[in-house]
């Protein structure tokens, strides 16, 4: 413990992050990490983007870096001056291209890394493996303790999915088709599972980045980002079942259960279809099977027992409201389909 106090640490250093940068400040959940960084007004944020990038960039950005991927001098100089790199990519990213990130933010002196793994829990081991982000995740981390070494450390935000996206999606997420007014229930539709908004990843990342780097002293047990080191930070918004949902989205919508077309799939049934579809070459056998997957009754959506919420800070969030996000996000066709 002693040499991870702040007393213990070289001249000079500091006990707080203050410089974060993000790749994927466009996207969803970039975006929604970003605004939560700007609005706590505790660190001054870049964004790194390629030079023909046309994203829109939230406002407060402390500076914009546009940076050539294939270099890794311009990653170099993209990352110096940086404590934090937040990796928000698409899912199915190439590998070298994390590893290109993570090789010029060690060599830049980066401290600390977010890689890109928000979502599922890889520590249940055969249910990451069955949605095939397993090794790819766990790979990454390796790749980073390796490379970092004592300077460079990993802190993964495990989120599930994301509540928004996944219930105003296609029926290939959270089952809900809100053009056609139907809803496919696996099983029964009463497990329950652990899904985040877009609001409480931002909330835990700017909250987590808030924390001091290390204890001040030996009787210091205030949370510190050393206790996340080389680890992931569980955090949730929501534990519950599509049956909850579906009573959330007839109060949203003023709707009663019989304007709603009701069909019910065997989980186990529809995840080997999803598998099967991806095996032809079908994406949105990806969605199928990473969904139902996290519904099996072996507890695979569930981490309540791991969440670091109120050692954040986080709120208590209304179900409802979050609901009337994502159906708005339906209406508008604002789905984000990648499956």
């Amino acid at each position: 413990m002693s040499s991870s106090l702040a007393s213990n640490q070289p001249a000079g250093s500091k006990n707080h992050v203050e410089h974060v940068a993000i790749v994927g400040v466009g996207g969803r959940s970039g975006g929604a990490i970003a605004k939560a960084l700007i609005q706590a007004g505790k660190h001054k944020v870049t964004a790194i983007t390629r030079p023909d990038s046309i994203n829109t960039m939230p406002t407060g950005l402390h500076d914009v870096k546009k940076v050539d991927y294939n270099s890794h001098t311009s990653l170099v100089e993209g990352f110096k001056g940086q404590d934090v790199l937040i990796m928000t990519m698409p899912v199915m990213s190439p590998k070298e291209t994390h590893k290109k990130l993570i090789d010029a933010a060690v060599e830049a002196g980066v401290s600390w890394i977010m890689p890109n793994e928000w979502g599922v829990d890889v520590a249940k081991v055969e249910m990451g493996t069955d949605v095939l982000v397993r090794d790819g995740i766990i790979s990454i981390r390796e790749y980073i303790e390796q490379v970092g070494g004592d300077k460079t450390s990993w802190m993964g935000l495990c989120t599930s999915f994301w509540y928004e996206f996944s219930l105003a999606g296609t029926e290939a997420r959270y089952g809900f088709d809100f053009d056609k007014k139907e809803l496919t229930l696996y099983d029964d539709g009463t497990t329950k599972i652990n899904t985040s908004t877009w609001p409480q990843v931002g909330r835990a990342v700017a909250n987590l980045l808030a924390l001091k780097v290390h204890p001040e002293g030996e009787g210091d047990t205030t949370p510190s980002l050393a206790q996340f080191k080389n680890k992931p930070v569980y955090v949730s918004s929501f534990f519950v079942s599509q049956r909850d949902m579906f009573e959330s989205v007839l109060r949203v919508t003023g709707d009663d259960e019989k304007d709603w077309k009701i069909t019910h799939e065997d989980v186990v049934e529809r995840f080997k279809r999803g598998q099967e579809l991806l095996k032809q070459g079908q994406m949105v056998g990806f969605g199928i099977l990473l969904y139902a997957r996290l519904f099996f009754k072996d507890g695979a959506g569930e981490t309540n027992k791991l969440l670091a919420n109120d050692i954040l800070g986080l709120p208590k969030e209304d179900f409802d409201a979050a609901t009337k996000v994502a159906v708005k996000m339906a209406r508008a066709g604002e789905t984000n389909a990648i499956h």
